[in-house]
């Protein structure tokens, strides 16, 4: 385990038990008490957690986790979904993306991809995004035209929210909205934790033709805090393992088509 992944690790053990000791951090992370201080303090340097005597405490109910810290939890999921999808985008498409770890890696594959080269050097896709750290990954690349929205930057997730986002939108037509979630269910839809992303992502599917939701299975039969539009607004769910078959027969009571990554 690299430091990076037991710093993912530990934040998120921190996240889920809200107050941990030391022990507990030994017990579950296999590390000794003098690595469980140092990464402990190193967290609540960033202000991520709070230290207590002998331990630490998650700094609220639900709190959620930043960007860099979700990075490697179900890597290969996501990846699998991303491939996916990728084959899902025609080229020439017009592509809104909105942030997230899932649809960072679906930017990262539409970038690299063969199938969005031209010969004659002009940009074989165009990517709409209000995420910043996907237009500053895919700026290298020549065959990729990105649109960035204006809007407030979260420090949480790297995305741009607010009516700036709403007014850009307003302007463009989109062939596919890629969004990630953070719950999908038959009840509440797409959903998410924050309700300036959730709004940003309903303005992605208001200007889009059509709505494909990435989410890996844990996402899937769950609902978070705000709403993002309900299941029969969503085209296609790219997943990357067979759903229950009560939420399946959900999907296709909603008109979703499923797609199970290879």
């Amino acid at each position: 385990m690299t430091p990076q992944q037991r710093l993912n690790a530990l934040l998120e053990f921190v996240s889920e038990r809200g107050n941990v000791t030391i022990a507990d951090i030994g017990e579950a992370l296999d590390i000794s008490p003098a690595t469980a201080r140092r990464d402990l303090t190193t967290l609540a340097d960033q202000r991520l957690v709070t230290r207590t005597h002998g331990g630490a405490a998650a700094l609220g109910a639900g709190y959620e986790l930043p960007l860099q810290y979700k990075i490697a939890r179900q890597a290969e999921a996501k990846t699998a979904i991303a491939r996916a999808t990728a084959r899902l985008i025609q080229p020439g498409q017009t592509v809104g993306v909105n942030g997230g770890t899932t649809t960072t890696e679906v930017a990262r594959e539409l970038g690299k991809s063969d199938r969005f080269i031209r010969s004659d050097g002009e940009n074989g896709i165009t990517i709409v995004t209000n995420a910043l750290n996907i237009a500053y990954e895919l700026s290298v690349r020549s065959n990729v035209k990105i649109v960035v929205t204006g809007g407030v930057a979260r420090r949480q997730s790297y995305e741009l929210i607010g009516s700036l986002v709403e007014d850009a939108l307003a302007e463009f037509a989109l062939d596919v909205a890629v969004l990630g979630v953070d719950g999908l269910s038959a009840q509440y839809g797409a959903t998410t934790l924050h309700e300036g992303e959730a709004a940003v992502s309903r303005y992605f599917t208001a200007v889009a033709r059509k709505v494909i939701v990435v989410a890996d299975a844990t996402k899937l039969a769950r609902s978070t805090f705000a709403r993002i539009c309900p299941l029969d607004r969503i085209d296609l769910l790219v997943t990357d393992q067979q759903v229950a078959p009560g939420f399946a027969a959900e999907l296709q009571s909603a008109g979703v088509e499923l797609v199970v990554a290879d």
